[in-house]
Formats: C-alpha cells, structure tokens, sequence
C-alpha cells in the first residue's frame, strides 16, 4: 500500500481530545476513534504511514453505547472503538493540526 492509501483514511475515523486524551499524550500515547472492524495491524499500519512515525503498540477497546433521551424518546447510541496507540521515544502527533 502507499504512503496516502485512502483505506487509511477509512480505519482512523477522528483523534480524541478529552483532557484523559491529553495526559496521555505526555506518555507517547495518542487516543484515536477508529472503525468498529479495525484490527491492531491495521491501526498500527495505518498511524505509521499517515503521520510518518515509529508505532511500539496498539491498545484498544470497544466503549458501549449508552441509552439517552432524544427530544424526549429514548434512543442508543452506538458502539464506538478507540485505539490507544504507544509511540517509540523520539516520535510524537500533534492532533491538532488536521490531516
């Protein structure tokens, strides 16, 4: 695959920037929703070729969706999937800047 493969585009759906997100990134880790059927491979094939940096692993988890009220009805929201990615020292991403 090359270097701007859209399929990458496909497994690393936003970075998330929550204050947990942030204190994490002071340990070489970036906090990535990804798609619900991205494997650890894929994610860490995906980071290393869109940023241009060394990965040394991939973490995820699966955060169910929760039950909440819309205008009133409930509704659920969906399943979503994070990756904790560890990078190699020396290597960092800055989420905020866009792709």
């Amino acid at each position: 695959m090359s270097s701007n493969d859209p399929r990458h585009y496909d497994v690393l759906v936003a970075p998330i920037v929550t204050e947990k997100a942030t204190t994490a990134s002071e340990h070489n880790q970036v906090i990535f929703k990804v798609a619900r059927t991205a494997t650890k491979p894929q994610i860490k094939d995906a980071v290393e070729k869109l940023f241009d940096v060394k990965v040394k692993s991939v973490n995820t988890l699966t955060r169910k969706g929760k039950m909440k009220a819309f205008r009133g009805s409930l509704g659920i929201q969906s399943d979503t999937k994070r990756a904790i990615v560890t990078l190699v020292e020396g290597h960092s991403i800055d989420v905020t800047t866009g792709l």
